[in-house]
């Protein structure tokens, strides 16, 4: 039986220059350029030939970095992971190499096994598609990023050209509802568990510091009497030997309630200038407990951060000051983005006492 179907056209490529080529019936022109006996060719993505030579220049520039040795050429993603982590692991803190832990484990399914040369974009694009939907937004972007960072060192020891993960968008987070505690809700909790017995004050003590320094758990339950200077009238916030959020120590003045409970607490624990100013590591279960009594939302230690950047705006404070005290080095952005809705609402409220 005679075939009917037509062959389909050959391509055909016409060299123009020393590496360069141009397809005969698209005129666009691709690049071939060998490294270490193989030939590597690549779309320049224009027919015209002053862009396309420019082009030519930019990709043997990478090429001429690659490091295409026998034994790196077979380096699986999974091997690449181990090293950037360890490479990495200095300059995170615990929770943040646990969190590239957990997401590498994620990608191993898909990646693991796979040479880094070999990973594509559509590879990636696929991941994303297949990925995305399973879990949330803070989850997708964790391994996203985990993804290009691996990615992104093997560029640099010279292993691949280009990230192929780039083209793997991040997902818009969701607008989370923050639930912060009002100053009547705070002062209940406190005193209920003053009330109870002494197994509980120490996780008032806590509480009670996060609430009127601003500080992440994390720095409060590293800050030291030798860190609290009385005289001067403020307090650093160093993080102890993990460090703050962004690895830097700041200096905030010390509030005049903030004030009153150091100088209760050291009343109270004559403790020498290298001890914890709260001892007391987590107020979890005992926090638990008190907003059941009194039939409060479920609150936790970061709702007393967000309790002091409350008060804080309703005294005035501007966004960036604040950002300051909190330990946010964008300028008061993120306070503004996430608060700003407490300014307004103040600001409406202190508006019905004007009268003319």
């Amino acid at each position: 039986m005679k075939n009917n179907q037509s062959s389909p056209l050959k391509v055909t490529y016409t060299r123009v220059a020393e590496c360069l080529f141009r397809n005969d019936s698209s005129g666009v022109y691709y690049a071939l350029v060998k490294k270490s006996g193989k030939q590597i060719r690549r779309s320049l993505k224009t027919d015209d030939r002053k862009l396309a030579e420019r082009y030519l220049a930019e990709f043997r520039e990478k090429v001429d970095r690659l490091d295409i040795g026998q034994g790196k050429a077979r380096l699986t993603f999974g091997d690449a992971a181990d090293l950037w982590l360890e490479s990495m692991r200095a300059h995170l803190k615990p929770s943040s190499a646990l969190r590239r832990e957990v997401s590498i484990k994620q990608l191993r399914p898909t990646f693991g096994e796979l040479p880094v040369r070999n990973i594509t974009r559509l590879q990636c694009e696929e991941w994303a598609k297949r990925r995305s939907p399973q879990v949330a937004a803070s989850t997708f972007n964790n391994e996203r990023e985990t993804l290009k960072s691996v990615l992104d060192y093997v560029m640099r020891e010279g292993l691949i050209m280009e990230n192929p993960a780039l083209v793997v968008v991040r997902r818009r987070l969701g607008k989370v509802n923050i639930i912060i505690p009002s100053r009547d809700q705070f002062t209940s909790i406190i005193s209920t568990l003053r009330g109870l017995d002494e197994r509980y004050w120490g996780a008032a003590d806590l509480l009670e510091l996060l609430a009127y320094s601003g500080m992440r758990k994390g720095e409060a339950n590293a800050i030291r009497w030798a860190e609290v200077d009385f005289e001067r009238g403020c307090f650093t916030v160093t993080g102890g030997d993990v460090g703050t959020k962004n690895h830097e120590a700041r200096v905030v003045p010390m509030f005049p309630v903030f004030r009153e409970f150091l100088e209760r607490v050291q009343a109270k624990t004559q403790k020498g200038s290298a001890s914890l100013v709260v001892p007391q590591g987590t107020a979890k279960k005992a926090l638990e407990a008190a907003c059941k009594l009194n039939n409060l939302p479920h609150f936790s230690h970061h709702s007393m951060r967000h309790f002091f950047v409350s008060n804080c705006l309703e005294k005035g404070v501007d966004f960036k000051t604040i950002a300051a005290w909190v330990g946010h080095k964008d300028g008061g952005l993120l306070v503004a983005k996430t608060y700003g809705h407490l300014r307004d609402t103040h600001s409406y409220e202190m508006a019905k006492r004007i009268t003319l």
